[in-house]
């Protein structure tokens, strides 16, 4: 069905040679071959325009990550000033840079917890296995080998590489690919308009997940398991907001078995909750935090672990016997990527942006609620600058439309259509706008989604 507004492009065009050329990550590749790709040119503020000249309201920031919008002369000048002092320089072998450390110290002062340590990435997949090896060792090194399963959650995104990949809990992510890898458990998702019973609450509904968890901890055995990862709001698995009570019951699990809290930042981090992380949105209590996309603003790849510093003593000391702490990548806190995320934190905090957030997230989620007016919605769901809208074939028994029908991908068609892009996780249609966007470019986002749905509507009832 959604296949309508696309053309065969040219032998020579760049849509061609692409085809020819790019294996292209998190793509329907059949789909891709039949429709050929969309060529973005330039992007200034919240547009981005293709080689065709047609303009688009950049409605997921890329992928939840274009923070600070496009074209930011700030961190432009702030990369190139770095390029030209030192291009690159590595943390290997007790080597540093200046815009490394200060990046290090601004992180840790800026976590919602008593962090000791930062070690650097570049994505937040990377970041996710570093935590996934960081803990390993940690517990090798304090005499408790046999603590290192991880739970991780249902429709939970953790990253796609093989530790990241396993700790998500999407199946496009784990089928062919031999995932999960032992080690790695799976939670139930928390996922209210789907999951809850008739008449539960949220606290009841929480409660009774809280149960579960425990239930499983208790049958893999507490000193099996080290550590449960979560991110405050689910973002790829369909932006799944937490139920009210629902991170208070399950750190209060972790804590009595002595399990360590994974706070996976890497799409709330920076202020799309309208905090600085997700986790104060939320109080969750950390253990140690990965944050990676809004770092830079996505102008550069970049991704950081924070550990507390009693995790970072043990580790030091059993570095002796191998004569190196194994783990570390070639371009660990790169200079020029280190330089633009710490001019990207320098931002958010001079132009008030978190404040911003705060004062545009009341009329974003005004008119995200208003959707669930619509006929062809379920559901809404969202917390700051971040949405979820649940298309559903039956408002009052939430019955799903079959997969086959493609309605969340027709929908997202029609929004590029509407110079709108959003992205379609199954049949929900995720919002994740530039932090920067005004009140009146929310509006524009939303009367193009508005007419995009509408038009969904009508192609699905001549298709009936």
């Amino acid at each position: 069905m959604p296949e309508t507004l696309h053309k065969r492009p040219p032998a020579h065009s760049i849509q061609a040679r692409d085809l020819r050329h790019l294996l292209h990550p998190a793509t329907d590749l059949k789909r891709h071959h039949r429709l050929g790709p969309t060529v973005f040119e330039r992007a200034e503020g919240v547009y981005v325009w293709d080689n065709r000249g047609q303009q688009y309201l950049e409605g997921l920031s890329g992928l939840w990550c274009a923070a600070l919008g496009y074209g930011e002369k700030a961190l432009i000048e702030a990369a190139e000033k770095q390029l030209r002092r030192l291009s690159y320089s590595h943390l290997f072998a007790g080597r540093t840079h200046e815009p490394g450390v200060m990046l290090a110290e601004k992180l840790k002062a800026m976590a919602p917890f008593d962090a000791g340590r930062v070690f650097f990435g570049l994505s937040g997949s990377d970041a996710n296995d570093s935590q996934v090896k960081l803990i390993r060792y940690y517990h090798n090194a304090i005499g408790k080998p046999e603590k290192k399963k991880i739970i991780s959650r249902w429709r939970g995104y953790h990253g796609s590489t093989l530790a990241a990949g396993s700790l998500t809990g999407l199946p496009a992510f784990h089928r062919h690919f031999d995932l999960p890898v032992p080690g790695v458990l799976h939670a139930e998702c928390p996922y209210f308009y789907r999951d809850a019973r008739d008449g539960e609450s949220e606290e009841a509904f929480s409660a009774r997940l809280a149960g579960n968890l425990e239930a499983l901890i208790q049958r893999e055995g507490p000193e099996t398991i080290a550590a449960f990862i979560a991110e405050p709001v689910q973002g790829a698995g369909g932006v799944i907001v937490p139920p009210k009570g629902y991170f208070r019951r399950v750190q209060d699990i972790l804590e009595k078995h002595d399990i360590l809290f994974i706070d996976d930042e890497v799409i709330c981090g920076f202020g799309r909750t309208g905090h600085a992380f997700g986790a104060q949105a939320f109080d969750i209590r950390p253990s140690t935090m990965s944050v990676a996309k809004s770092l830079t603003s996505a102008y550069l790849p970049l991704s950081a672990v924070l550990i507390p510093e009693p995790m970072y003593g043990p580790i030091v000391e059993a570095s002796e016997e191998p004569g190196m702490f194994g783990h570390g990548f070639t371009y660990s806190g790169h200079p020029v990527c280190s330089a633009v995320a710490l001019r990207t934190l320098e931002l958010l905090e001079e132009r008030g942006i978190y404040t911003h957030v705060q004062a545009m997230a009341v009329l974003f989620q005004r008119r995200l609620n208003a959707l669930a007016r619509h006929p062809l919605v379920g559901d809404v769901r969202g917390v700051g600058l971040i949405g979820g809208v649940e298309l559903v074939a039956d408002k009052a028994t939430k019955a799903r439309f079959e997969p086959e029908r493609g309605v969340g991908l027709e929908c997202a068609v029609r929004c590029e259509a509407h110079g709108l892009l959003v992205r379609p996780l199954a049949d929900t249609i995720a919002l994740c706008p530039p932090l920067v966007i005004s009140s009146n470019e929310i509006d524009e986002l939303f009367c193009k989604l508005e007419a995009s749905l509408d038009e969904t509507l009508l192609l699905l009832s001549r298709n009936r």
